[in-house]
């Protein structure tokens, strides 16, 4: 079953984008909407205010949050879960953990999102 849920991850195409004027709670449920894992995001040690916008963000933190970030991020459930946390570093300059779907553990970086969703 594992081989066939990881073939499905590939083609499975869940539209996930992040804009600067999005807030962070509105971030976190499309994330959750799109792969079924919750997606914590922090300013600096801290869980960050979901009423915020990453622009309003930016203004609150010491680590530059990059609210002009060229290109588009671009999340598949095949991606591993460490690669899509280090992506959201690089693009934005935000600190994420990707959570299992009760949002209570942090998943290993390891599995992919697809797997990380099903429980795996």
């Amino acid at each position: 079953m594992g081989l066939l849920n990881s073939i499905k991850d590939h083609f499975t195409n869940a539209e996930f984008s992040v804009a600067p004027n999005k807030k962070v709670k509105t971030i976190c449920a499309d994330f959750k909407k799109a792969f079924g894992c919750t997606l914590a995001i922090y300013k600096g040690k801290q869980l960050a205010d979901g009423d915020l916008t990453l622009n309003q963000l930016n203004q609150k933190t010491t680590k530059d949050v990059k609210t002009a970030a060229s290109g588009e991020l671009k999340i598949k459930a095949s991606m591993k879960v460490g690669d899509a946390e280090k992506l959201f570093d690089e693009m934005y300059g935000l600190t994420v953990q990707i959570k299992d779907p009760a949002g209570e553990k942090c998943v290993d970086n390891k599995l992919t999102i697809g797997q990380a969703s099903r429980g795996e």
